[in-house]
């Protein structure tokens, strides 16, 4: 990034306010032409708040302060007005409708018309050059819910293009990606930067930001708290000590742990596919829990990690086909999500949002939901003891709301993450899965969330972590499993775990056990 490119954005002393809350106090951003610049904060720290300030999705007026862009002052009325202008946003949740083609999704409200009419000939032709600058091969005709979220993410880039895009803002752009994908995500931004456009990007993955950001702003509690040159020699720790406000000296709290015996057993564990029968998404896998462990299962995207762990959670995925469930030397057959609750399995699914949380419930109903009749007489709900059961694991996990009778929906990543881990928790399992536990969550969130997921151990209960975070399953687990194409391919102690190792198992058919 040249030091002396002309300033293409300032946001002046932006303040934003909800009912209650002041989202963002003061904030101030400068972003130059043809750099990627960073925003980090901690979940709530108002980054998401702010770019939609900056894209009209708050439109002028329900803010105080002024934007300055490409020299002017502008007052959007709403997206059309920002895209209009050549500011694109990504959000974290894509914007694409699933059962329509890739094409019709780039242009969507923007087609291309012969004669009065959607000349969709011209609309695939110019998708399809669309599709090469960022690098997507595939056939525009092809239905979005037909391929996978990091082209879904490129076609989002795709739809920004055609809008003429000159600053491109992305919410969060890799946290559901794999690595490869991510890498790929990338490699692309740095060519859109070597083309002159310019690009703000949300991340929690400082790795990434550190790699790719010319510029990093660091936002805490709705304020600017500094912007850094990446240049300075700017890395991790420096990024999070701007964010928390203090030294973060490691990013897994101390844990000494008390591992007992073997309580849980999956033997031979067979499922296919829901909708394509020839096609098996677990092969034979089996594995041990003991109680006090926190066991982790790594693999890439599709490797079939939440699909295994989704089908023994009383076979909500896939068609069951043969395999054996042992709990406490005996066997159990969980034909359904209520017999897992009934025999002390919990599940907490990768996305919080669309299956681990009614956003229209408030803490208190999301809290006790998975298991109402422990907190019910006679079939009537016990207010006083929901109240008092939110309140317990409001306190206990310090999940930040004003009140119990706040809706789920307001709160950050990390304390929607809390309050789905209470939900589960409110059920006393003995063995926990947790999907993917810390994705979209800002490292002093990871690090609650971290020292919760020891403390269950403790209590000597097990737990399961599927992640696609090397570093946190190497810093988290005391055993690793590695899944490939639907097969345990490995089991590693923590001590022998190593990226290298992981991604050499995570890659192969062929298993190995260096336990």
């Amino acid at each position: 990034m040249n030091a002396a490119a002309p300033i293409l954005l300032e946001m002046r002393s932006i303040t934003k306010e909800f009912p209650g809350v002041k989202a963002l106090a003061d904030v101030n951003l400068v972003v130059r032409a043809g750099e990627i610049h960073a925003i980090c904060g901690e979940n709530g720290a108002g980054k998401s708040t702010l770019m939609k300030v900056l894209s009209g999705v708050y439109p002028y007026g329900t803010y105080d302060g002024q934007i300055v862009y490409q020299g002017a002052e502008t007052r959007f009325s709403d997206i059309r007005a920002s895209e209009h202008a050549g500011i694109v946003i990504i959000h974290q949740e894509l914007a694409l409708i699933p059962d329509m083609s890739i094409a019709e999704n780039i242009f969507l409200g923007n087609e291309p018309r012969k004669r009065g009419a959607i000349d969709w000939k011209a609309a695939n032709r110019m998708a399809l050059d669309l599709m090469a600058r960022v690098g997507l091969q595939e056939d525009p005709d092809t239905l979005i819910k037909d391929i996978g979220v990091g082209k879904q993410q490129l076609v989002e880039i795709a739809k920004a293009f055609a809008k003429d895009v000159k600053l491109l803002i992305l919410d969060e752009p890799t946290a559901a990606l794999n690595e490869a994908d991510s890498r790929h995500l990338l490699d692309l931004l740095r060519g859109f930067r070597s083309r002159g456009i310019t690009s703000i990007m949300i991340s929690h993955k400082l790795n990434e930001i550190e790699a790719i950001a010319d510029q990093i702003t660091i936002l805490r509690d709705g304020r600017t708290v500094e912007t850094l040159n990446i240049q300075d020699g700017v890395d991790e720790d420096r990024i999070v000590r701007g964010m928390v406000g203090r030294e973060l000296s490691s990013r897994f709290p101390d844990h000494t742990p008390k591992i007992g015996e073997v309580f849980f057993e999956v033997r031979d564990w067979n499922v296919r596919h829901p909708i394509s029968a020839e096609r098996q998404v677990c092969k034979n896998e089996s594995f041990v829990v003991r109680r006090g462990e926190i066991v982790g299962f790594a693999g890439l995207m599709g490797a079939g990690r939440t699909e295994l762990a989704m089908s023994v959670f009383g076979r909500s995925y896939g068609v069951f086909e043969s395999g054996t469930i042992v709990k406490d030397g005996k066997e159990i057959v969980l034909k359904s999500v209520a017999d897992a609750i009934a025999h002390g399995l919990a599940y907490v699914s990768e996305d919080r949002k669309a299956l681990g949380l009614n956003l229209l419930d408030d803490i208190k109903a999301s809290t006790v939901a998975a298991k109402l009749s422990k907190i019910s007489r006679h079939g009537v709900l016990d207010e006083v003891r929901e109240y008092q059961a939110a309140e317990s694991y409001r306190r206990d996990l310090r999940t930040k709301a004003p009140t119990v009778d706040e809706g789920v929906a307001k709160l950050s990543g990390g304390n929607q993450q809390k309050v789905v881990l209470a939900k589960w928790m409110f059920t006393d399992p003995d063995l926990l899965i947790l999907d993917e536990p810390t994705r979209g969550i800002d490292v002093g969130a990871k690090y609650e969330i971290y020292g919760i997921i020891q403390r269950l151990a403790d209590q000597g209960k097990g737990v399961i972590v599927i992640s696609s975070e090397l570093p946190e399953l190497i810093g988290l687990c005391d055993r690793i499993y590695t899944v490939f194409e639907g097969a345990i391919t490995g089991e590693l102690a923590r001590a022998d775990a190593d990226p290298e190792t992981l991604m050499k198992q995570m890659t192969s058919t062929k298993k190995m056990q260096t336990r």
